[in-house]
């Protein structure tokens, strides 16, 4: 990177002094890297700052004991400017600085603040410390050379957005943060309203009724870099705030959205890693489930889904044909060169699946050319169709799932991915970019615990003009308008195709189980827009820290974002949340019910 930075107290920035400016005289400014004295009249110092490093030489031969004296004493992080002359790096060119040909012999110095001992040392060459030193003491942390570049690369990648989008008549359009509460699949927070007793404003989960709004305004395209909140449950890869980039277009179908869409990630890509994506293949959420039993599949590794029921359904094994016989299926996975794996081993992968709802996981190997441990006995009058069915070879195992379509979808392709990481099958980071748009999601799916249909996306989602007539007689099998973006096992983004029908939308809220009394008192300004001329619209929404953790190579969110929360929802740093006193919360006409007696949540 190149950054020239005139100020009074530095001409450039420590990363950009090259042979061209020997000879130049320069004012540098920053923090102390590193200090190294060469006998008494010698010091070095490697001054940095956000563009890289210089070495700065203090020698008695150049300037006066009043200032090497003072050099000596500089210590790691201490912020100093100087005033200089670029000359050749003597004693041999240090290839691993941008600034490795040249050195600045000092003949002024200011100390503008002395650090005080530091917790940990901002340096990428050490070990780090934990994460919980790293995010309570994010200042220095922050100082570090890795996560500055992150952070220059999540700036890039949201000045690429926003000049795509600008080119192609998007207005950057900002919706409130003080919203009204609305139901997106998680829980809001909530804000105590001081003016309005008892009432709250809620921080909104993303601004998807509003922008759908922005449309019935006739905005026709409208986009934001936007802050979002979900009081979620804890989850290492999700943060109680994210960011997203937010899009909305009018008089559009789905395909549109996805080739634009298409366009910026290739844009992304090659301006950021100078990789061409090239075209994005597309797969059915049907097609994605039954063969990676996922919805965000990863195409870098095999192990795909093979329903084997017809096959399963020959033998006398009772935890096939169980299955079978309540409506069930039976799938299998070939996993090459998993003879290898250990009893231990594939008794750990039985107990891991049973946390998605299968009850374990019968498997086999082959060895000298057949079945030959596990379940081989149940399964040996059909190995033969079993072998050619999954191209099996020898040194293959065969792991198992027999359960509902669900289940045994959903256990299998998690084992999928378990297998993936511990047998070493998952290309290092950037050797393949696998994006993949999935298509024709379900509309709804059914809620056993509370008896009654969810939304996949969200309740504004346009059901597919072809099913749109059997919403009410058979839900289950209507297909959304939606897509989501997916990247080498995930979900960057989602959107769909909206309802634009004040009538289809009070279909899809009573589907939901929402009366017409409760969809007025939730959602009444929104479906009196609905009736004043909304045009079809469209559009989606995509996960900013997810794409830049791509991008940066790491599998931290809290790595790419500036001040993030703990794993416990906590600011490390600066002790949030905290409490309130009493005078705050009678202003605001509440209490806490909180007796410290159990963990909140």
């Amino acid at each position: 990177m190149t950054t020239q930075t005139t100020t009074a107290l530095r001409t450039h920035s420590c990363g950009v002094l090259r042979t061209s400016d020997v000879g130049a005289a320069v004012r540098l400014a920053g923090w102390v890297d590193s200090n190294r004295e060469h006998g008494e009249g010698l010091v070095f110092i490697d001054l940095r700052d956000r563009a890289g490093l210089t070495q700065l030489v203090f020698e008695l031969e150049s300037t006066t004991s009043e200032m090497v004296d003072p050099a000596r004493k500089l210590r790691g992080e201490d912020v100093i400017a100087v005033e200089g002359v670029v000359r050749e790096r003597l004693g041999g060119k240090n290839p691993r600085l941008e600034t490795g040909d040249i050195e600045v012999v000092v003949q002024k110095l200011t100390i503008l603040n002395k650090a005080e001992s530091l917790p940990m040392r901002p340096t990428d060459k050490e070990g780090l410390p934990g994460e919980e030193t790293r995010l309570r003491h994010r200042h220095i942390d922050l100082r570090r050379p890795r996560m500055q570049q992150i952070l220059r690369t999540r700036h890039r990648v949201g000045q690429i957005m926003r000049a795509f989008l600008d080119n192609r008549g998007f207005s950057e359009i900002e919706t409130p943060i003080l919203f009204k509460t609305t139901p997106e699949g998680a829980r809001d927070f909530l804000v105590p309203s001081r003016h309005h007793p008892g009432m709250f404003y809620a921080l909104p989960q993303s601004p998807q009724i509003l922008k759908q709004i922005l449309m019935i305004s006739g905005m026709d395209r409208y986009f934001q870099i936007v802050k979002c909140f979900r009081d979620e449950d804890l989850r290492a890869d999700r943060q109680p705030e994210f960011t997203q980039l937010d899009i909305e277009m009018s008089f559009i179908e789905q395909e549109d959205v996805i080739e634009l869409m298409s366009e910026l990630f290739r844009e992304m890509w090659r301006e950021i890693l100078g990789v061409e994506v090239g075209d994005i293949p597309r797969m059915t959420y049907h097609e994605a489930m039954e063969r990676f039993g996922s919805d965000r599949p990863d195409l870098r590794y095999g192990l795909e889904l093979v329903d084997i029921s017809d096959i399963a359904q020959k033998t006398d094994f009772k935890v096939f044909t169980g299955a079978l016989e309540k409506g069930g299926v039976v799938k299998a996975i070939r996993v090459p060169g998993g003879a290898k794996l250990t009893r231990k081993i594939t008794d750990g992968y039985a107990e891991f699946v049973k946390q998605f709802g299968a009850g374990g996981l019968p498997v086999t190997k082959i060895e000298n050319g057949a079945f030959a441990t596990g379940v081989a006995r149940f399964v040996e009058p059909v190995q033969k169709e079993l072998m050619e069915r999954l191209d099996c070879e020898e040194g293959d195992l065969i792991a198992f799932g027999a359960d509902t379509r669900a289940v045994a979808c959903r256990s299998l392709g998690e084992l999928r991915i378990r297998i993936a990481r511990d047998m070493e099958m998952v290309p290092a980071h950037g050797e393949q970019w696998k994006f993949l748009w999935v298509v024709d999601f379900p509309l709804v799916a059914w809620n056993e615990d509370e008896k009654r249909w969810d939304s996949m996306h969200h309740p504004f989602t346009a059901p597919t003009a072809e099913d749109l007539e059997k919403l009410e007689t058979d839900p289950g099998s209507v297909l959304a308008n939606a897509y989501d973006i997916v990247l080498n096992g995930s979900e960057l983004g989602g959107g769909s195709v909206r309802i634009h029908s004040s009538d289809v939308q009070k279909r899809v809220f009573r589907l939901l189980g929402l009366g017409e009394e409760e969809a007025r008192m939730k959602f009444g300004f929104f479906l009196d827009c609905l009736r004043h001329g909304a045009p079809p619209h469209g559009g989606i929404a995509l996960g900013l820290d997810r794409i830049i953790m791509h991008l940066c190579d790491t599998d931290n969110i809290r790595d790419v974002i500036a001040f993030p929360k703990t794993q416990s929802g906590m600011d490390a740093m600066a002790g949030a949340p905290s409490e309130a006193d009493a005078k705050q919360l009678d202003e605001l006409f509440i209490k806490s019910t909180w007796t410290g007696e159990k963990q909140p949540g």
